[in-house]
């Protein structure tokens, strides 16, 4: 029997862009998917319920070693929502999708830590994590604005996301919050959670925080644990910059 359609209503299809994270990995798998844990263990909850893209454009790998790498992050609960780069071959039904048209980022290696520059300015080398596209939900949004203002802390498990420029908080931003900006991002209180600046690809985008106790902080895709940085800088205020792809961080009066 022919079943007739009688609603003639359009199917809505809407195009719309997410903030994700770009895991750029390397081989031997082994050797990152350690590095991963540890970033994982010392920023709790970092990958939980964000959508992931796995960049694998320049690895020679082959489809079951792809799949593995794809079910020792499912068992690490990291979402992969597509797979950038590789040949299409590698891609078969049932594994995230092949993605294309991504904003390009810079790809960053993994160096050892870096000593100390003199005075009171200190280096942290980077992590191969980059963010992609612009735009998710935020706290608050505020159309064709250069900045987004926060007139109260960030609580924790808060995302405060403003890919379109600068965010400023008024406040503190709780351990287990995150505040993630396209420009720099000023923290009129204690920063405690993650702040992410530059995250759409701006290496000139500055973090400024009046305390800083952060669990982690980011520029143009370069991570840094906090805790890995100068102890002397806990709970003082602080300016954090990019520098020939190390974060630089210093003491403000």
């Amino acid at each position: 029997m022919t079943k007739v359609l009688t609603d003639n209503r359009s199917i809505r299809i809407k195009g719309r862009s997410f903030l994700a994270v770009v895991l750029a990995p390397d081989l031997p798998f082994d050797d990152w998917l350690v590095r991963l844990d540890d970033l994982a263990a010392r920023s709790a909850g970092f990958f939980l319920g964000r959508p992931v893209v796995l960049d694998v454009s320049d690895l020679k790998v082959d489809r079951p070693q792809l799949k593995e790498l794809l079910a020792e992050l499912a068992k690490r609960n990291v979402s992969i929502m597509g797979i950038e780069g590789g040949r299409p071959s590698l891609v078969e039904p049932g594994m995230p999708p092949a993605l294309k048209g991504g904003r390009p980022a810079a790809d960053y290696e993994v160096p050892q830590a870096d000593e100390a520059s003199a005075g009171e300015a200190t280096e942290a080398a980077p992590a191969k994590v980059e963010p992609a596209a612009p735009a998710a939900v935020a706290t608050e949004t505020r159309q064709g604005a250069a900045s987004l203002v926060i007139r109260e802390p960030v609580r924790s498990g808060q995302s405060v996301i403003f890919a379109e420029g600068d965010i400023t908080v008024i406040g503190s931003v709780a351990s287990g919050a995150e505040v993630i900006a396209g420009g720099s991002v000023h923290i009129y209180g204690a920063l405690r959670g993650r702040a992410m600046a530059g995250a759409v690809g701006n290496s000139d985008a500055r973090i400024f925080c009046r305390k800083f106790e952060s669990e982690l902080i980011a520029i143009d895709g370069i991570y840094k644990m906090a805790d890995d940085m100068d102890p002397d800088l806990r709970g003082k205020p602080v300016q954090l910059w990019l520098e020939n792809d190390a974060i630089m961080v210093e003491k403000m009066m």
